[in-house]
């Protein structure tokens, strides 16, 4: 597959020459950046917090180190870009319910090691989620983030065709069902049914396109039978091809040169724009403890070119 430097450079020339209030590391071509000269324990002013945000579009992921905020800190920096949301399967801190704790150990093996967007079974998924490390192992335990942006600009003429018109549906209960009592499924179901998406969304902000389904919450295509009867001979010929083509797409997080790696210290923050990126916790460290805490910003209802 050929492709181009736009693509999997969305943060080249401009965003290199532009005078950032920070120090800007990126670390690789297609994603991720290291801001530095920042201390989150301060309010963000204006100027600032514009900055951020303009850099948040532009590199898909941002890294903090060496911010020893407290909860409430955490909190007031998040709020910052949006309302907060209280996720409904996750433990929460006690003072502060935008925060999600995200506590393993020797006794529980975390689980989070698939390509996924934060609710995107929501019908208003998130607009971005910043990730706060409190311990972590010497080794092990790295996050991986994805560029779906480019993701997208990459696969070839026909696939885009096939996939412009397509919805695919996302699902709470496939994987949280885990989380949540067998007793409370009737009541999360109706609180949180099954929500349609477009396969490719509009980014509200940079007009960017985005292959928006993920192997963690989307179950299905629903409307490829009706968009692409004709393909097909008989019977549920349509339904295999959907299949095929689901998993194809799926396959696309897994591209390493979409892709960046964080490796993660104490007091390390990660702030990532949630409409643009898929990510991946490698679960490599157990039995060691890994513990963060996690506030995430409300976005907006995905829309179709």
């Amino acid at each position: 597959m050929q492709t181009t430097a736009t693509a999997l450079n969305p943060a080249t020339t401009q965003a290199d020459s532009e005078a950032w209030p920070f120090t800007v590391q990126r670390y690789t071509p297609t994603i991720g950046a290291e801001i530095g000269g920042i201390d989150l324990r301060n309010p963000l002013d204006d100027a600032t917090y514009l900055a951020l945000r303009r850099a948040l579009l532009k590199f898909k992921v941002l890294f903090f180190r060496d911010q020893d905020i407290s909860p409430a800190q955490h909190v007031e920096v998040a709020r910052r870009f949006g309302e907060l949301e209280i996720h409904p399967a996750f433990p929460h801190h006690p003072d502060h319910p935008e925060l999600v704790i995200l506590g393993r150990n020797d006794t529980k093996r975390g689980r989070e090691n698939l390509y996924h967007s934060d609710v995107s079974w929501r019908q208003i998924p998130s607009m971005g989620s910043m990730l706060r490390c409190v311990q972590c192992p010497e080794v092990g335990g790295d996050t991986i983030w994805i560029n779906m942006v480019a993701a997208y600009e990459n696969l070839s003429d026909d696939v885009k065709a096939r996939i412009a018109n397509l919805k695919a549906v996302h699902d709470f209960l496939p994987l949280f069902g885990i989380a949540v009592p067998e007793d409370q499924h009737e009541a999360m179901r109706a609180k949180f049914p099954p929500v349609e998406h477009p396969v490719v969304r509009i980014h509200p902000e940079t007009g960017e396109k985005i292959l928006y389904i993920n192997e963690a919450f989307t179950t299905h295509l629903s409307n490829y039978g009706r968009a692409t009867a004709r393909e097909y001979r008989i019977g549920f010929d349509y339904k295999l091809a959907e299949m095929d083509l689901l998993q194809y797409l799926f396959r696309q997080a897994q591209a390493p040169e979409y892709q960046v790696r964080l490796k993660w210290q104490p007091n390390t923050i990660a702030f990532w724009d949630n409409r643009s990126c898929q990510h991946y916790a490698v679960q490599d460290y157990f039995p060691a403890p890994r513990h963060m805490m996690r506030a995430t910003v409300i976005g907006d209802c995905p829309v179709s070119a």
